[in-house]
């Protein structure tokens, strides 16, 4: 979409579980997601944050994956999230395409992972971000993650925790 076409006022959009078929269209919606801050990462960093046709297939094993379709069917949104010890949730992988960043689809992700983590008995959800993904950081906060403190070392890079309280 130009930048110079006004936005759609309402963009529908459907929330799904993801399954191996829909490998390609969520690396695409990585891919061009994370592709403005390619440069802020290392080769190593992106390549595991964009994922390949085999890391895909291991993250859908190892945690639940949603996409947000449009209404053409197409992949525009993502995100995994997984139920781990001591009551935790974590999500990880959450993406949605620029043209449809905006529009409520990233809420709806994001509301979706909490709900299903909730009902898993989760009472905390964790995830990890980095330094160059500002606009990520701040929707994050707007919606009740905190930072807990925690470094980590992501590839080369800073790898910041966050955290939320839910089902309370």
């Amino acid at each position: 979409m130009s930048p110079l076409l006004p936005r759609p006022l309402k963009q529908s959009f459907a929330i799904r579980k993801a399954t191996v078929a829909d490998c390609a269209a969520i690396l695409e919606c990585l891919l061009t997601a994370f592709a403005p801050y390619r440069e802020s990462y290392t080769a190593e960093a992106f390549s595991d944050t964009v994922l390949t046709p085999d890391t895909f297939r291991h993250r859908l094993s190892d945690m639940s994956v949603v996409v947000a379709t449009s209404s053409a069917g197409e992949v525009v949104g993502t995100v995994a999230y997984k139920v781990l010890k001591n009551g935790e949730g974590h999500l990880r992988g959450m993406a949605v395409n620029p043209e449809w960043q905006g529009s409520g689809l990233s809420t709806s992700l994001l509301e979706t992972a909490e709900d299903e983590l909730s009902k898993a008995g989760c009472k905390t959800i964790t995830l990890d971000t980095t330094e160059p993904l500002n606009r990520a950081i701040r929707f994050y906060e707007k919606n009740g993650f905190q930072p807990t403190g925690k470094i980590g070392w992501f590839f080369g890079m800073p790898l910041i925790e966050f955290s939320k309280p839910i089902g309370g």
